[in-house]
């Protein structure tokens, strides 16, 4: 879906796009969503399945930043000698799992496309069913789990979890959905984090008051493509206009830059349209990576991939904060 104008943090809450009769009408739905949610968390018997689970979770639909964190933890815990094992829905597949994936022989429309950029540099695996594919990824023999997104999943018992938090947009207007972006009352969430990650270069978010919670901050730094071009964007994330904002800021030269929603399967219409304008515009076309693993083979060799690369400012912390977990693994 792609995210309605009014749950914009930066409006005017009285403004014509802050559309506040259409807020208003959505509150009952929204205060049934954060207490059905809570109701399920607050009852729910999470299931042990022998061995470490890491959550890698945040508070609103949408992206945030949990994937990239997601495989710079797998990749930081396999350093160390451990068979660790990323865990994803597979939000978007059709594929329901228990399922490990693999990268030369599933799709995107299988498996879903955050599992499948996983499964390129380490042990993924996807299912409908935490508990059942968290049973299965350790008979398999895996010894930690990394479970993406989750954090309102409460079926496995998680040992660590980590909030991710966009420090430039962290809770949008700040309500539950459909009111706005939240997937749960703020303060909730927050209770059950043991981290925070907080990605980009803004401030600490007001809301985040607990000063025992340890904060990590971390960046993902983008690469100007090698070959100077003129280029046509289009992302399908869940805000397109923060991966333009970010081609502007490495100073490339955009002639046009279209949006389509989250998760957004790409039609040979809308791949039409797209080398039109490129070619219109004499220009080449640029996505995301999570966006290029949505694409037919017979676009891909027209469109430039954004490189970039993960950074976390306290790493040596990080590290350390992650000892007790290493401890208990068998």
């Amino acid at each position: 879906m792609r995210p309605p104008r009014f749950w914009d943090a930066n409006l005017d809450p009285h403004s014509r796009q802050a559309a506040p009769l259409t807020r208003k009408l959505l509150t009952p739905l929204a205060m049934a969503y954060d207490k059905i949610a809570a109701r399920r968390i607050e009852q729910a018997k999470p299931f042990s399945c022998g061995v470490p689970v890491i959550c890698v979770g945040n508070l609103t639909v949408g992206g945030s930043g949990k994937t990239p964190f997601v495989k710079w933890i797998r990749s930081l815990l396999s350093s160390k000698g451990y068979r660790v094992a990323s865990l994803s829905r597979g939000y978007g597949g059709t594929i329901k799992g228990p399922l490990k994936v693999d990268c030369s022989n599933h799709s995107a429309k299988q498996v879903g496309d955050e599992p499948l950029m996983l499964s390129k540099t380490g042990e993924t695996w996807i299912g409908a069913n935490r508990p059942i594919v968290a049973t299965t990824m350790v008979e398999d023999g895996a010894k930690i789990i990394i479970m993406d997104d989750g954090h309102q999943n409460p079926t496995l018992f998680k040992d660590l979890t980590f909030v991710v938090i966009d420090s430039e947009n962290p809770f949008g207007n700040g309500y539950v959905f459909p009111k706005g972006p939240l997937r749960e009352n703020i303060r909730a969430g927050l209770s059950r984090a043991d981290a925070i990650v907080l990605m980009g270069k803004g401030t600490v978010p007001t809301e985040i008051a607990d000063p025992i919670t340890p904060i990590f901050r971390c960046q993902i730094i983008a690469k100007k493509p090698e070959k100077s071009s003129k280029f046509v964007a289009f992302a399908g994330i869940g805000r397109p206009e923060k991966f333009f904002d970010t081609l502007d800021e490495i100073e490339l030269e955009i002639a046009d830059a279209i949006p389509f929603p989250d998760h957004h399967n790409y039609s040979k219409s809308d791949l039409a349209y797209l080398i039109k304008l490129a070619q219109e515009n004499q220009a080449r076309l640029i996505t995301t990576e999570k966006d290029y693993v949505r694409l037919t083979s017979d676009i891909k060799e027209e469109v430039e991939v954004l490189e970039t690369s993960f950074a976390i400012e306290n790493s040596d912390a990080l590290e350390t904060f992650l000892e007790p977990i290493l401890e208990s693994v068998k």
